[in-house]
């Protein structure tokens, strides 16, 4: 064999070696994506308060030294004060303990509804767009059915179907959020999927899963990632709206939604204890919707 016949050679096992998206660009390091991050104001403000949120439930127990499912018949609906910072509900039950431990429950329950949403519709996804045809239309009507029902309707079919319970509340979100993010990853790999380097694989002889999970997902992972960070705040508003429906988590777990349900009956009399639960949800949606819509905006920016 020639010199040149064998540099050709192991030009080729290099190639083989390397996939199109490592060879399309250069590896991003972790400085480069916080620099995207720092870079926006907005990013930036929105990651404070959904910190701030995180900080909460890590230090839930220091905050406030009260039991949150401890009950003071001595204290009924009173307003803040040395012993309750944010005052008490109808039960007695410190506010800001029940505020503290469940940003614990919603920051766990909500990223976690999202990851299984994503999953199972990034799957949906990929497999209608790549394959297209009878299989993309098969996939694409079915979701199209979920979502011609509205959003509430289906929180209440399903957990009314299988009852109350912190497991059923992430499966009505996935099941509901999963149409939506397929159809968003279908959009992306109908227009990856003619691309060139899409074609490159299919030549070496590439399985489609491997095209799918190696070469289209890694090159949609941005918009998606945005997307996802939007979708947390929709589940945290299905997870309160949930609470508030007596739906969500069943009592006396601490439930933003479920204290803001228990207390509008005495809104004319303590009106703080309303107050607090839904600034607590509203603050950090806000917080997250800013953080994506800031990084959406540099990272268009930066690309």
């Amino acid at each position: 064999m020639t010199m040149d016949a064998q540099t050709a050679s192991d030009r080729k096992r290099n190639m083989r070696r390397l996939s199109p998206t490592e060879l399309k660009r250069p590896k991003e390091s972790l400085r480069d994506r916080m620099s995207i991050i720092l870079r926006s104001r907005v990013a930036i403000i929105g990651l404070v308060i959904v910190l701030f949120w995180v900080l909460v439930a890590i230090f839930a127990p220091v905050i406030s030294m009260h039991d949150p499912l401890a009950q003071d018949a001595t204290a009924i609906n009173q307003g803040p004060s040395a012993r309750y910072l944010l005052g008490t509900d109808a039960l007695g039950r410190d506010v800001l303990a029940r505020l503290a431990y469940g940003s614990r429950t919603i920051l766990m329950l909500a990223p976690l509804s999202v990851l299984a949403a994503v999953i199972v519709g990034t799957f949906l996804g990929l497999v209608g767009g790549y394959f297209g045809g009878l299989v993309d239309e098969i996939v694409m009507r079915i979701l199209d059915a979920i979502m011609a029902f509205p959003t509430i309707l289906l929180y209440l079919i399903i957990i009314a179907a299988i009852g109350p319970s912190a497991i059923n509340v992430v499966i009505a979100i996935t099941f509901v959020g999963a149409p939506g993010v397929a159809r968003l990853v279908r959009s992306l790999a109908l227009d990856i999927r003619v691309r060139d380097y899409i074609r490159a694989a299919e030549l070496r002889g590439e399985s489609p899963w491997y095209i799918m999970f190696f070469e289209i997902l890694p090159n949609a992972r941005g918009p998606l990632i945005i997307d996802s960070m939007l979708r947390v705040g929709y589940a945290i508003f299905a997870i309160g709206t949930l609470g508030f429906l007596g739906l969500g988590l069943p009592p006396p777990t601490p439930d933003w939604g479920g204290m803001i349900s228990a207390a509008r009956k005495y809104i004319w009399t303590n009106p703080l204890s309303v107050l607090w639960p839904a600034l607590a949800i509203s603050s950090l949606v806000v917080g997250l919707n800013l953080f994506a819509d800031g990084l959406r905006e540099e990272s268009t920016r930066y690309q």
